[in-house]
Formats: C-alpha cells, structure tokens, sequence
C-alpha cells in the first residue's frame, strides 16, 4: 500500500489485481493526478480515512477481505467532513448489479475491459464535481461568518453572543457549573467620535477588539453587543476568578493608545462582572453585567465593578489611573 505525497488531486486505485492496478496508476499518473495504491478494501479505507487522504476512488468490485460496494457503504455510512467520489470497476454488466453498485453509494462505475481514455474523462467529470462542491462549501462558510459576525470588528454579532450565552447557560444548568460574563464599554467613545472622527472611532472600534480577542480564553466567547459596548462569556468561570480575567482585559486594552495616522488616541474600557450557578438565566446575567457596568462608569471609568450579592457594589480598582 502507497499513499499520495504531491499536492495534486489525489486518486486511489483499490484492485487485488496488480498488473491492473500497476496500468491505471502509470496513467493517471501521466494526467498529473497523485495516485495512491490499494489492493483489498480494508487497505482502500485505511488510505481513504487518512486527513489528507484521495477525494477521488477507484474501487474494484472483487477484492479480498472487503469488496468495493462493501467500501462504498462503509464510507456512505460514515459522517464524513469531505466528500469522496467513488467509481466502481467492474466485469459485471447487468443492470441490477449496476443499480446495486450505485445504490450503495457509488458515484459512477465503468465496466472491465475499461477504455484508459473513458476512465479517464470519468475522473475528470468526478473532479470537476469535487471542485463545485468545495466553491460551494466556501460561499456557505463565508455566508455563515457573515451571518455570525460584525462586520467591522470581525467578532461575533449581537445575535451570535446572545445564542453563545444561551448555550452556556444551558450547559451551566446540566453540568452544575458556573457561568460568568463581562459587559465592557469603551470609555469616552462620543469623545472620540467628535475630535477625531468617525473613521477614527472606527479603528478604535476595531483595535480594542483585536486586543480583547488576544487577551480572553480560547473557550470563552467575544462579540460586539452594540455600538461600542462588547459581551464577554466566559463559562466554568466563578465571580473572583472572571473579576480577574477583566482585570486583564481593563489593563491589556489601557496599556496603549491606539495610532490612527499620526495621532495617539488613549484607549480605555469599564467592564461590569457577573457570574452565577445553578441555573442560571442569559436575561438576568445580562441585567447584573450591565448595572456593573453602569457602577465601573459612575465610578471614574477604567475600571471593573460587580453587583453579586456577595460583592454588590463593590469596585476593583486599577493599578492604572484613568487616562
């Protein structure tokens, strides 16, 4: 068994027969295609169930330990991200055996003795279906990030961080951990807006979020709740350990001002804290974040603030003065 190393369309070929076998490979590999090599089916899964493994197949129908309609199945049954395209080989000509090869999940099938050039202009038919499936797996993917995200700052859109807190609070209430989330604000926005420009708050908009995303977990989820107030859900998170992460998501986005041509705008953020347990409620957390956040700007700014009821009303303040 051989597997493709060029970063060509890839084929594989499955035939216990290795004269045969050895004569489709030489040719396809004539056309340019990277051909692996298989000869039983146990072996044509292997290479078909590796990462980067052949888009395209060629299955003999006999084949020791597993024969190719056994293959097709195998693979249709399985929950696959990419999609294979299968061509049976076959010296059987009848139409209830053909319907039995496609109705197994084969795309094609061509009968033995094949004509190279007809199997050939097959994979051709097979690859170009392979390529529209991948344009068309692109345009659903960027539809979906258009969808989910906010188009200026990249991160996840008001509905898409609301959708993120109702499935952590839903996985809060099953496992019986905690849940917390940060509501932050940037501080002075208006400010920014009227001396410098819209432009500029632009990329104040868009610099802040960049620093938030490098400074929250890898689990945690980021979005832009609505014009210049960001959400933070931050799950399996208690009141003083979330407390900490603003802390370092106040300091990482005061740290330094953000450069629009040739003037320095200082930056600065109040986020507002909220956790609970149990079971908790995406609209009362939402609620306990915002009043926070309301005490962190009454209170100067820069600064991070809480409202449980261990720790109402009470500020953590900043190593950094305000700006």
């Amino acid at each position: 068994m051989t597997t493709p190393t060029e970063d060509r369309m890839s084929v594989l070929i499955a035939d216990d027969d290795p004269i045969s076998r050895r004569l489709v490979q030489v040719s396809l590999a004539r056309e340019g295609y990277s051909v692996a090599v298989a000869s039983n089916g146990i072996e044509a899964l292997r290479v078909l169930d590796q990462k980067d493994g052949p888009r395209l197949a060629i299955l003999d129908w006999i084949m020791p330990a597993m024969d190719g309609v056994d293959v097709c199945r195998t693979i249709r049954k399985a929950a696959r991200d990419r999609y294979i395209y299968i061509i049976l080989l076959t010296a059987r000509g009848h139409q209830t055996e053909i319907v039995e090869g496609l109705e197994a999940g084969a795309d094609d099938y061509i009968t033995k003795p094949f004509d190279a050039p007809e199997l050939k202009a097959r994979l051709r038919a097979g690859k170009r279906i392979l390529e529209l499936q991948a344009e068309v797996v692109a345009a659903c993917d960027q539809l979906r990030v258009q969808a989910t995200h906010d188009s200026l700052t990249g991160l996840l859109n008001r509905m898409a961080i609301l959708d993120a807190l109702e499935r952590e609070c839903a996985r809060s209430s099953r496992e019986g951990g905690p849940i917390a989330i940060m509501m932050a604000d940037l501080d002075k926005f208006k400010y920014i807006n009227d001396t410098h420009g819209h432009q500029a708050g632009d990329v104040v908009l868009r610099e802040t979020a960049q620093k938030m995303r490098a400074s929250v977990r890898s689990y945690d989820s980021l979005g832009r709740y609505g014009g210049e107030e960001f959400v933070v859900v931050v799950p399996g998170c208690t009141l003083p350990a979330a407390v900490e992460q603003a802390e370092r998501l106040r300091k990482c986005v005061a740290a330094e001002a953000v450069g629009v041509g040739d003037i320095r705008i200082p930056t600065t953020i109040s986020i507002g804290v909220a956790a609970a347990g149990g079971a908790p409620r995406p609209d009362q957390l939402l609620l306990a974040a915002d009043e926070a956040l309301y005490l962190a700007k009454s209170g100067g700014r820069n600064k991070v603030a809480t409202v449980s009821d261990d720790h109402r009303g009470r500020y953590v303040e900043p190593k950094l003065t305000t700006p």
